[in-house]
């Protein structure tokens, strides 16, 4: 079974073909015109889109020594995500499906993300927690099978990537924010300002990162000479240390030793540091995909298609726009 796989959700163009779940290509372009606007500006990136999708189509067949002659079906991202992206990624896969006569697999963009971690390592197991993190998103999830998951924490309101690029743009720093907290902390001090953790004391394996976004607006009107290092490595350090308490109380109270994590703040490196050296401590597996695989990108949306077609599980016609949502407890 030969996948083709297109993901338009953000501000990332991407397709991918994959054979048998065996990534042959995997492109990615990404839009650099948001940067002087310090966020993503919706209606930039489906133009920008638009511009991009047929090239990148046309890359990810020809790396992958394909045709669409050759491609078995196609899967792309449905939702969630900007309704003018969604679109031009979903029209152009169904142009495609319609005009090559090929099955059409809509895919839910944080359903690949939990997801991404068997793409990473196919020795991987079931069950597992999975910590799914990234600019929009942030929530852990029982992962029970290649067809069934349950969402058993979320964030009551910020995710974690919102907090690190709000937290950079009071820092002057340029969007994607980040990457750039993480480059400016490694020369700041982590224990230098005691920013709170949200709900880090609390039962629930949910998430809260707005009253860390409060306190470093704050502590800049108060300190306004401080080190931004020292500001960038604290705010980090206390985001780090609720997304590992929180994973780390997830997977004891479920008796699971497999955890992954996904989506674009799974790359940062203190993240990446503390989780593997909890794990390392309980002899756990940790798989932690490649930059590749956490960023918004086609493989894992191909990859998912390929394990739910293993399993037997019928795609959906469902091509609403607005964004979807998983519901907690909600499996298939």
């Amino acid at each position: 079974m030969r996948i083709l796989a297109i993901e338009t959700s953000c501000d990332d163009t991407a397709a991918a073909v994959l054979n048998n779940g065996t990534v042959l290509s995997n492109i990615i372009s990404s839009q650099d015109i948001h940067t002087d606007w310090g966020g993503i500006v919706p209606e930039l990136a489906s133009r920008e889109h638009v511009k991009a999708i047929g090239v990148i189509v046309a890359q990810a067949l020809r790396q992958a020594d394909s045709d669409m002659d050759s491609i078995d079906a196609i899967a792309v991202t449905s939702g969630p995500g900007l309704p003018g992206s969604l679109l031009v990624g979903t029209q152009f896969a169904k142009g495609l499906a319609l005009r090559f006569n090929k099955p059409l697999y809509p895919v839910h963009h944080i359903e690949a993300h939990i997801y991404s971690g068997y793409l990473e390592n196919p020795d991987l197991t079931f069950p597992s927690i999975t910590l799914v993190v990234s600019g929009g998103h942030t929530g852990l999830f029982l992962v029970r099978s290649a067809i069934e998951f349950d969402l058993i924490g979320t964030t009551l309101d910020d995710a974690a990537g919102e907090a690190f690029d709000k937290i950079a743009k009071m820092l002057g720093l340029q969007y994607p924010g980040g990457p750039a907290i993480d480059k400016l902390a490694k020369n700041g001090k982590a224990d230098a300002i005691a920013f709170p953790r949200g709900l880090i004391n609390q039962e629930s394996f949910d998430f809260s990162f707005s009253g860390l976004k409060t306190s470093v607006k704050r502590y800049l009107q108060q300190h306004p000479q401080e080190r931004i290092e020292d500001i960038a490595a604290s705010a980090q350090h206390a985001i780090v240390d609720v997304l590992v308490a929180k994973t780390l109380r997830a997977a004891t109270a479920n008796n699971i030793n497999a955890v992954t994590i996904a989506g674009g703040v799974a790359a940062n490196s203190e993240l990446n540091r503390r989780m593997r050296q909890t794990c390392n401590d309980r002899r756990w597996t940790l798989v932690s995909p490649r930059s590749a695989y956490c960023m918004d990108n086609a493989a894992m949306i191909g990859f998912l298609a390929a394990l739910r077609m293993r399993n037997n599980v019928q795609p959906t016609v469902d091509f609403r726009i607005s964004p979807a949502s998983i519901r907690r407890k909600a499996t298939h």
